[in-house]
């Protein structure tokens, strides 16, 4: 997906000086979920271009005892009558491809040629005071840190380079915290919802579903297949993204899925996202408030404390971290949320490697703040009136309105998720 990139990079006239930047997105192409395969695939998917490492090691690392770099290796073993469901594979469902992993180099590649090259901005090697990578307890984001950090810092990154993570029961970038209100919400107009304005185009198009289980074999009683185009997409793109043909049925091979049909998922599977996060009205921004308003209320303060550090770099009062990049590696829901709460004009399912980046800016005359908000590398349009384009926007206007939606330090959170 088009992300920050030097050919393309819309650049800020020298009148300001880029102090901060933070930015998230979707990690990039993976095998499919275990859940989203059909029954029996009728072909084999390997993974042996790639190795996962999974590992401990001591810290520190000197004078105590060294640890082996131990990966994954998938196999059946024929004592085994058990088939697992699926793929015929050497591969974990999910797991960022060989070819993901080539693109999340490139991504940071990519911004490393932005924000260091042209800018001066990052440092020439990674520095863990001034830059920081985040991820959520998914491993497949890590899969994608490793790669993307590499990319940025090169044969720095390939020493030992920490990646941020919160407890799994409360991780705000996922997310994956409990807001009972939220979700309440979102399952009256969303996806397994009865409300007519969500099953009007499941009912239209019921003659593809028919179609599609009766050439993958899943039960048209299936509720993770028929509560909304989730699954069959996730299933059709991961394998057009590598590429690999689209499926037929087990018993009878001339009956396969075609490009129209698949087009046809992806396009209602647009319309579904579009629909979830900002067609059904207000209830898409208390939905996306309530789910991701931690992590929102994170990335406000993490602003606030790059003013501070800012105005009080002369005076040695700064109390802040001093970071000055923050690299969000996270999933499809976790970046809809942003762009829901930003009331983005045009919502798309965010594709692999979707990428949303906050860039706060001071002027050399007037000595005051501004943001900049990029979405797939170019600056943001926002629907609400407050935010309009995204452009050098004075930044006391956008904490003012994240702190109306979640409160600083996520004040008003107990409340939004309390029943």
């Amino acid at each position: 997906m088009p992300h920050v990139r030097r050919a393309e990079y819309p650049r800020v006239n020298s009148s300001y000086i880029l102090e901060y930047v933070e930015l998230i997105h979707r990690h990039h192409k993976r095998t499919p979920y275990a859940a989203n395969t059909f029954p029996v695939e009728t072909y084999p998917w390997y993974c042996d271009n790639e190795a996962l490492f999974y590992y401990g090691a001591p810290l520190p690392t000197h004078g105590a005892n060294r640890s082996a770099n131990t990966y994954w290796s998938v196999y059946t073993s024929s004592s085994n009558p058990l088939a697992p469901r699926g793929f015929t594979s050497t591969c974990q469902f999910p797991q960022i491809t060989r070819g993901g992993l080539d693109d999340s180099w490139q991504h940071g590649n990519d911004l490393y040629g932005v924000y260091h090259n042209l800018l001066g901005f990052l440092p020439e090697k990674y520095d863990p005071n001034m830059v920081n990578f985040r991820v959520t307890n998914n491993v497949i984001t890590s899969q994608v840190a490793s790669m993307v950090t590499s990319g940025m810092f090169g044969g720095e990154a390939q020493h030992k380079l920490p990646l941020l993570i919160q407890p799994a029961s409360i991780d705000s970038l996922e997310p994956a915290y409990t807001c009972l209100a939220a979700y309440k919400n979102f399952s009256a107009y969303g996806a397994g919802s009865n409300d007519s304005s969500w099953t009007s185009h499941l009912k239209a198009a019921s003659g593809l579903y028919t179609m599609l289980d009766t050439i993958s074999g899943i039960p048209p009683t299936d509720p993770g297949f028929h509560a909304s185009f989730d699954h069959y997409f996730d299933n059709l793109s991961a394998r057009l993204c590598h590429p690999k043909p689209l499926p037929c049925n087990a018993s009878n091979r001339s009956l396969c899925v075609t490009q129209a049909m698949a087009d046809a998922v992806f396009r209602l599977g647009q319309y579904e996202y579009s629909y979830l996060y900002r067609d059904a009205g207000p209830r898409t921004l208390e939905y996306s408030a309530g789910s991701y308003g931690i992590w929102v209320a994170e990335l406000a303060q993490n602003i606030r404390d790059a003013m501070q550090t800012t105005n009080s770099a002369g005076t040695g009062a700064s109390t802040s971290s001093g970071i000055r990049y923050r690299h969000n590696i996270a999933h499809d829901g976790s970046v809809s949320r942003i762009l829901s709460v930003l009331q983005i004009e045009k919502m798309v399912w965010p594709g692999m490697g979707s990428e949303v980046v906050f860039e706060l800016y001071k002027g050399k005359v007037d000595q005051q703040y501004y943001i900049r908000v990029l979405w797939g590398g170019q600056v943001l349009r926002s629907s609400n009136p407050t935010l309009g384009v995204l452009d050098m926007l004075r930044v006391d206007i956008l904490l003012a309105y994240f702190d109306g939606l979640v409160g600083q330090r996520a004040k008003k959170m107990p409340g939004l998720c309390s029943l």
